[in-house]
């Protein structure tokens, strides 16, 4: 998936905003909660997956979990070109889901998530 795609992607979702932060990291929020990261470069990614995804893509090698992001089962790939767009884009809305999901009513009310 390219930096673009995943950009379209991840700000397609409902309430979704963009970030940089910690230098020049692409942080995608909603409700002020990340739920995806990538590096300036977008060559990799960071998301909140579930805890059977997690088990699943660290187990097979295919993730590895995420710096500061583990203990809330968040994953790293570290090629994301290499990604397919539509899997990428499916754990994307995932992860947003996980995140709005612990958000206030009155945050996601605001959001137009309810």
């Amino acid at each position: 998936m390219t930096p673009q795609a995943l950009k379209a992607a991840a700000l397609a979702l409902p309430g979704a905003a963009l970030s940089i932060q910690w230098g020049d990291d692409r942080v995608y929020k909603v409700g002020g909660k990340m739920f995806a990261a990538t590096d300036g470069a977008g060559s990799n990614l960071s998301l909140k997956v579930t805890d059977i995804a997690f088990e699943a893509l660290t187990e097979t090698g295919r993730a590895r979990p995420a710096p500061y992001l583990a203990k809330s089962k968040g994953v790293r790939f570290d090629d994301a070109s290499a990604l397919d767009d539509a899997e990428v884009a499916d754990w994307l809305k995932t992860a947003h889901a996980l995140v709005s999901a612990k958000l206030t009513k009155a945050v996601k009310k605001e959001l137009g998530l309810v």
